[in-house]
């Protein structure tokens, strides 16, 4: 299928322009993200309705724990990725080998989607995860665009490595956001993703600009992106672009794919989340059980408002999303 957002170029060479990669591709090649080809001089993706997975999740799982908190999201998911991270946890479909993701692609139409989403009970709507859902952009476009028909809310979770056109183009179609913001230093950018950190501060600004609702996830990796100093200047950022009451995920690294340091220790997801906290008024550790600080508290009051464990939530102080004390606004998409 023809892809969007390319230029031609003299010799039948074609520029994808979906990215900050800017890929200059010849004919015959793929870019970076490996699914998107010059067919004749034409840019073409090769997974418009090709799906490697397909499964309800709980949404604190993308993670969001401020979109729906409770309920559960039909979670899609194909091949590719316009990243190289050295650590993914999802490496067999973001940087497959193509034999490998030829034998387990599987196409579905876009209204077998919906109908199956509609047939969930409980369920906010659809989540682009997994891999990266930029490079899938026209089936994503496509497939938000039947959901909000529906009612169905739309959410992506994304490395934010992607040109702003696009991206205004997207957020018209997607209601939520989980960026992942892997460091605030650009030769880690550089080093271990093959791409550049400025274009993903870009792309959380402008999310933030658009009204969506925006989470963050920053994967704490020992030795990697674990400068203290450094990550007080990121969660300044935060605190100073997108609000004080932007959610902030800190979650856990374990060995995946070319990396082998052990996991991140306990001491040093407590010290960070501290820094955090002194900042953001919801951070939540991710992929480690701490007792008490992945609860949801007002940040007016002190109250809990809602109790974690695991993926299952119990809300306890809350009406309609507000403190059942002070009446401070936690949650903005809540239902019963």
């Amino acid at each position: 299928m023809r892809a969007e957002y390319f230029i031609s170029l003299p010799g039948k060479n074609v520029q994808c322009r979906l990215c900050p990669h800017n890929c200059l591709i010849k004919p015959g090649d793929s870019g970076k993200c490996m699914v998107r080809h010059n067919i004749d001089g034409e840019l073409a993706t090769s997974v418009y309705n090709n799906i490697s997975a397909l499964a309800v999740d709980p949404v604190e799982k993308k993670p969001l724990y401020h979109f729906y908190p409770g309920e559960k999201i039909l979670s899609i998911g194909s091949f590719g990725c316009n990243m190289t991270c050295s650590f993914c946890q999802n490496h067999d479909i973001s940087q497959p080998d193509p034999k490998i993701m030829n034998r387990r692609n599987k196409q579905i139409s876009s209204d077998d989607i919906i109908k199956e989403a509609l047939n969930i009970r409980s369920n906010a709507g659809l989540a682009f995860t997994y891999n990266e859902p930029v490079i899938w952009f026209e089936f994503m476009l496509d497939l938000a665009k039947k959901a909000k028909r529906e009612g169905l809310s739309t959410v992506m979770v994304s490395n934010g490595f992607v040109n702003e056109e696009p991206l205004d183009e997207l957020t018209g179609y997607i209601d939520a956001f989980n960026i992942d913001l892997k460091a605030f230093n650009e030769n880690f950018y550089r080093n271990n993703t093959g791409a550049r950190l400025k274009p993903v501060l870009d792309t959380i600004e402008r999310i933030n600009a658009a009204g969506k609702h925006l989470e963050i996830t920053y994967l704490l990796i020992p030795g990697q992106n674990d400068d203290p100093v450094e990550f007080s200047e990121c969660v300044s950022w935060i605190s100073e672009t997108t609000g004080t009451d932007t959610i902030l995920h800190l979650s856990r690294y374990f060995p995946n794919f070319r990396f082998t340091a052990p996991p991140t220790p306990e001491r040093l997801i407590r010290d960070f989340y501290d820094i955090a906290a002194s900042k953001l008024d919801y951070v939540y550790p991710g992929n480690i059980n701490i007792a008490g600080i992945k609860d949801t508290q007002c940040p007016s009051c002190g109250t809990t408002i809602t109790t974690r464990n695991g993926y299952s939530i119990r809300h306890i102080n809350t009406h309609d999303g507000r403190c059942s004390v002070c009446d401070h606004v936690i949650y903005k998409h809540f239902s019963h």
